[in-house]
């Protein structure tokens, strides 16, 4: 099957609801319009330059090119991570928690996808380690933060029953054990919705886009699939990699809570 390319004329066709957003937004008095303009704007402008950028990088077929694009997006993505939890840890502690473990999830998953399921030759050619590391990147970084949210939130709201385990001899592990296990919990939960609604309520975006570019149902099933087990377990390694980083500066080896270690927002 021809892929059916899309033309401008195409793009300003389904623009148009965009345009019909702002005059709702209008007609209510959301006043809305202005960001509605301003963001779909900066979304074809950053979507236009990527394509470009990875045109420019696939042409180049070089592994440091490859490489020096994927720490770009794992800084851009702990950088995200780093900017949504109401608390915040001193010393770029955010930052350096929610790259860490976007970066650690992103690698394994990816890694373990191009050498064993995808298979490209080389392992690392752009074309395919780029785009699926984009994917990754994406969901990973969703459980990272709310993951980091919930435990620097949770262990603000908690302290007096953190501190009084402590006293009574619990160890910082055992005094904080229920809130990692409710901070990780709730970083899952977003994509164990997704995965039981794909197929029946939704069709997922890359599913949807394998279909209308030719390839047949069933193979894009099986991406699909690939793709959903993959985010699972990049979502799970972040969500704890970003929750034990964060614990770890949040005690000291006498087994206290450290909460001044976190600066106000």
């Amino acid at each position: 099957m021809t892929p059916i390319l899309l033309t401008p004329r195409d793009l300003a066709v389904a623009a148009s609801l965009v345009v019909l957003d702002m005059g709702l937004s209008i007609a209510l008095g959301l006043n809305l319009h202005r960001q509605l303009a301003w963001a779909a704007g900066r979304m074809v402008v950053q979507l236009l330059l990527i394509g470009l950028v990875l045109r420019s990088v696939f042409a180049l077929a070089s592994p440091a090119v490859t490489l020096a694009v994927l720490l770009a997006m794992a800084a851009m993505a702990g950088r995200e991570v780093a900017a949504r939890p109401e608390q915040r840890l001193g010393r770029f502690g955010n930052y350096s928690v929610g790259a860490g473990a976007v970066l650690l999830a992103t690698f394994i998953t990816a890694t373990l996808a191009l050498t064993t399921a995808i298979r490209p030759v080389p392992w690392y050619d752009a074309r395919y380690a780029i785009p699926l590391a984009g994917i990754v990147l994406g969901n990973v970084m969703n459980a990272a933060s709310l993951a980091l949210d919930a435990l620097l939130g949770g262990v603000v709201r908690e302290r007096a029953a953190i501190e009084a385990q402590l006293a009574l001899g619990a160890s910082i592990t055992e005094a904080m054990r229920g809130l990692v296990r409710a901070s990780v919990r709730r970083a899952l939960l977003p994509l164990i919705n997704t995965m039981s609604a794909a197929g029946i309520i939704t069709l997922p975006g890359i599913m949807t886009g394998q279909i209308l570019a030719g390839m047949p149902p069933m193979e894009a099933v099986k991406y699909q699939i690939l793709l959903m087990f993959l985010l699972a377990g990049g979502s799970g390694i972040a969500a704890v990699a970003a929750v034990w980083l964060a614990a770890r500066r949040l005690t000291d080896r006498r087994q206290r809570l450290r909460l001044d270690r976190l600066e106000a927002k």
